[in-house]
């Protein structure tokens, strides 16, 4: 079969379900074998070749408008929920609109550490599109737990966001165990890396963690935000919800954790989190300095 890096493919055994580009191929005693990225979730995946099927134009194109359908009901959704937030906080800053001039909002800053460069890129567009600060770094699963203390003082963010690509091998060991997850242990050091620097839950937000990740360890090394509870796969753009809810949330206010679940593609199978508080700041008069 003529598969080349960087075709489109489907899993025959899994009923084509998932779009896979092939990113590396390898000879393994003889066979031909393809590692696979998600196109649209973070899931990584590897497959012999005669499990493999090419996916043509007509096909690639009809997933990809179901896929941006979905995509445009979280962008309603956060856009409502940004749009209503800024009515509040325009009311809680002015005293009941007693005050008639100008304010200013400072959003959560985010720093968001990813393992594939192709997925940054799309959720750096969609942290562009909502206004939300952002820096974006693109870390190799493994050498996050080593960077992150450096990016962190660098960067100084609000919000963390460590993600990338993950999956759950069931001839490695049972779901509990996280040695056989291929990249769960690497989010979980990360972020108890993350928490040595800044402990307090509601001082650093973190969502950590891709498709089928062990959520539960992620939570007790102290994401607030991760998944997988129910080892689903979640869609590459999913964290980016999740977060923009946190950045335009005010500090005074909690966060309910299915307020943040709803305006995601995924849902609670996927994603889940402990109750925390917002990091918008809301402040006033607004008066750019004007040179006479």
């Amino acid at each position: 079969m003529n598969i080349q890096i960087n075709d489109i493919v489907g899993r025959v055994s899994y009923k084509c379900d998932v779009l896979f580009r092939v990113i590396d191929i390898r000879d393994i005693d003889g066979r031909r074998e393809a590692i696979l990225y998600g196109e649209d979730i973070r899931l990584i995946a590897d497959a012999p070749f005669q499990d493999l099927m090419k996916i043509n134009d007509n096909e690639r194109n009809v997933r990809q408008r179901s896929n941006e359908v979905l995509q445009e009901q979280s962008d309603r959704l956060l856009t409502q929920d940004l749009e209503l937030q800024q009515q509040k906080s325009g009311y809680l800053s002015s005293n009941g609109y007693r005050y008639s001039g100008e304010y200013f909002q400072i959003p959560g800053r985010v720093l968001h550490v990813d393992g594939d460069a192709s997925y940054l890129r799309k959720c750096l567009d969609l942290y562009q599109k909502f206004g939300i600060p952002v820096n974006g770094v693109y870390c190799n699963e493994k050498e996050m737990p080593q960077r992150i203390g450096g990016l962190l003082d660098h960067y100084r963010p609000d919000i963390l966001v460590v993600t990338g690509h993950d999956a759950y091998s069931k001839s490695k060991g049972p779901m509990s165990d996280i040695n056989a997850y291929r990249h769960s242990r690497d989010f979980v050091q990360t972020v108890r890396e993350a928490r040595k620097k800044v402990s307090h839950l509601d001082q650093l937000i973190i969502f950590a963690g891709a498709c089928q990740s062990h959520f539960e360890s992620l939570i007790q090394a102290g994401a607030n935000f991760a998944s997988s509870p129910s080892r689903v796969n979640i869609h590459a753009l999913d964290p980016v919800y999740i977060v923009g809810k946190v950045s335009f949330t005010p500090f005074i206010e909690h966060i309910h954790v299915w307020d943040v679940l709803r305006n995601t593609l995924t849902g609670e199978k996927g994603l889940g989190g402990v109750e925390t508080k917002g990091v918008l700041r809301t402040g006033l008069p607004f008066k750019p300095f004007q040179e006479e």
